[in-house]
């Protein structure tokens, strides 16, 4: 079964513990392509490459080594033989990776790559241009969305669970910034697919979330 499930939305709508529960639930592979943006935002600081510099971004993206990998039951990320699933994830990382994510040259090489990773089908990919750019003939597509505000909290719990120390105020500016970013980007800009299914999540939990979808697809 060569199928592909797509799940887009923006941050803190709660698309990434979903679409992990179904993965794990129907065993396909789980894609965090925004895990794979991160990652290159890490190489770009490390190497000192300024976020608007296409080439040496694209020279960053033709030689990552980047590796998915599970460890008891925890999806992991390394960059070479680097873990780096904890150092991709503070508040300075998503707002670099949203700046490179913008970048052609940088979205056409992951575009490349998770294609590849996906040829095999069996996947569950995750992110914010998967049903309409990187799998348009995806055989499911799902956006989950919520209210701004409860994005914030959810961010907000997810950072400080991590040791991050932010306000709430802060959280919900970055989170605000990071939406126009992504929605407002002249390629790839978040948005619904048109066949896909919007979920709005304000009032459900990620176990009723997984179950709609989970139904949809059994349909």
């Amino acid at each position: 079964m060569n199928t592909i499930i797509t799940i887009d939305g923006p941050a803190g709508s709660g698309k990434s513990t979903v679409s992990r529960m179904i993965a794990e639930t129907l065993q396909f592979f789980y894609l965090d392509t925004g895990a794979m943006y991160r990652a290159v935002a890490l190489q770009a600081k490390r190497e000192g490459v300024d976020c608007g510099d296409s080439k040496k971004l694209e020279r960053i993206c033709d030689n990552i080594d980047l590796n998915f990998w599970m460890d008891g039951g925890c999806n992991k990320l390394s960059l070479g033989s680097e873990d780096v699933t904890l150092a991709i994830r503070s508040p300075e990382m998503d707002m670099l990776s949203s700046k490179i994510s913008a970048v052609k040259e940088v979205r056409d090489a992951m575009k490349t790559l998770q294609r590849k990773m996906g040829s095999k089908g069996r996947m569950v990919a995750e992110g914010r241009d998967m049903g309409t750019v990187v799998f348009p003939d995806a055989d499911y597509k799902f956006f989950v969305t919520a209210l701004p505000e409860i994005r914030a909290e959810r961010r907000f719990k997810e950072w400080q669970d991590r040791g991050e120390i932010v306000s709430m105020a802060e959280v919900a500016k970055e989170l605000k910034k990071r939406d126009n970013q992504d929605t407002n980007r002249d390629i790839a800009p978040l948005r619904p697919a048109k066949d896909a299914k919007v979920i709005d999540s304000t009032a459900l939990n990620q176990n009723e979330v997984v179950e709609l979808i989970l139904k949809e697809i059994k349909k």
